[in-house]
């Protein structure tokens, strides 16, 4: 096991899974299907991805503030992300993150890293997030 890493939490809550490392900052409004977690921006270079249960590092977010509703609703239908990893903060998506907590019981932490923890985190297999933040993989 690596030595964990400190995040802010932006939303708590536990997870852990497979971790999805972006290339790209990715919009999930128009960028990720709320139907099937699936990544279908067709110029993203992770199209065809599936985002379900994966613990998702985002270097950044792009897009509209719809992006929370497409979230909220990723999760209301078990195809969203495990948790998210995020290289730049992001209210939007926590937003999302809230909602569907609040309405759905569906929990998705999303945690905010420097520059270097994201770096490293993004390399993990898996990843477990503790409700304090703190991010451990293999």
């Amino acid at each position: 096991m690596t030595a964990p890493i400190r995040s802010v939490v932006l939303v708590a809550a536990r997870a852990s899974g497979p971790v999805l490392a972006l290339a790209e900052p990715l919009s999930f409004w128009g960028g990720v299907d709320p139907a099937t977690g699936v990544i279908i921006e067709p110029r993203h270079p992770d199209v065809g991805r599936r985002v379900a249960g994966q613990v998702l590092a985002m270097p950044a977010v792009r897009g509209s503030s719809s992006s929370s509703s497409i979230l909220a609703e990723l999760l209301r239908l078990g195809v969203g992300p495990a948790a998210i990893l995020l290289g730049e903060r992001d209210e939007i998506l926590v937003v999302g993150a809230i909602a569907a907590s609040e309405l759905y019981g569906s929990t998705c932490p999303v945690v905010l890293l420097d520059p270097a923890a994201y770096a490293r985190a993004a390399t993990f297999a898996t990843a477990d997030i503790a409700l304090d933040g703190t991010i451990t993989g293999p």
